[in-house]
């Protein structure tokens, strides 16, 4: 049992940074009906650019505001330029839209850094929990996790700007009526989803290699935690990432590392045959 056990705590740990990568693609789909195929393109920029703050001498853990920031930019940009024009037209148009964003992310990322990998190479502690080994880097990656969200959840539901969030996701003809600008709002939304998905990927840059492909398994990752707790709902993401984190804990001593992505999507498959709107519920 204990040799279970450890396996099932870094399962838990890198799931609740998985339900953050999560997160960010349900908020979007969530607000404005969108699903950002660019997501995994967008982690991997988060990963590169703390990778350069590092090297430039800033501390990862505190380039993570900066990562956050410039995510949020982004994020307005990408909207402005790519989603905005199609934001009413058929489902298809915006899935090509962040296709196509996704796919001038990889590219100029390739010619920019090539595909060779990349490490935020600093120093790493060793800490007992619980009886436990684990390391620093993913006890604070975890602990950051949790306190964006938590952040986050203050902002949708303690603030007036946040509440417009929700109104806009809610009904976005009923929000215009009541003078809430929709477009700044859905801009806006974007940008914090996007802000959110560099921030999971540079936390992942601390604990693991990485290249400009590296966003693509944890795209697909967080379709799995999205859909496992519920499209559209924030919460339920956070725990769709911490499930999906336990399950690869509690294999991991059984079964070959290859195999661990082959179980994840037959449980996808299996949530979306009995429970369409995830385990939590989706967004009505």
């Amino acid at each position: 049992m204990p040799e279970i056990l450890a396996p099932v705590l870094d399962g838990l740990l890198i799931g609740l940074v998985y339900g953050l990568a999560a997160i960010g693609l349900t908020l979007i789909f969530g607000v404005m009906d969108v699903v950002n195929l660019a997501h995994g393109a967008v982690i991997a920029l988060g990963m590169f650019a703390v990778y350069f703050l590092f090297e430039s001498g800033i501390h990862p853990y505190l380039g993570l505001v900066i990562v956050a920031a410039i995510g949020l930019a982004f994020g307005v940009f990408v909207y402005l330029i790519a989603v905005r024009p199609i934001i009413d037209g058929p489902p298809l148009m915006t899935l090509l839209a962040t296709f196509s964003v996704s796919m001038v992310i990889i590219g100029v990322g390739t010619a920019l850094w090539s595909t060779s990998p990349y490490n935020v190479d600093f120093p790493v502690k060793t800490l007992n929990l619980f009886g436990y080994t684990v390391t620093s880097a993913r006890l604070v990656a975890a602990l950051a996790a949790v306190l964006v969200t938590a952040f986050l959840y203050t902002f949708l539901y303690r603030t007036t700007l946040g509440k417009a969030v929700r109104a806009v996701a809610n009904n976005r003809e009923a929000a215009e009526l009541m003078g809430i600008p929709s477009q700044q709002i859905l801009a806006l939304a974007f940008g914090i989803g996007t802000a959110l998905a560099m921030l999971s990927g540079a936390l992942i840059a601390t604990l693991f290699p990485f290249t400009i492909l590296s966003g693509g398994i944890y795209e697909l990752k967080s379709f799995v935690a999205s859909v496992l707790g519920g499209l559209g709902n924030p919460t339920g993401a956070l725990f769709g990432g911490v499930i999906l984190g336990l399950i690869e804990g509690a294999v991991a001593p059984f079964i070959k590392v290859s195999w661990t992505n082959v179980i994840e999507f037959v449980i996808f498959v299996l949530i979306l045959l009995f429970f369409p709107t995830g385990l939590f519920g989706g967004r009505r």
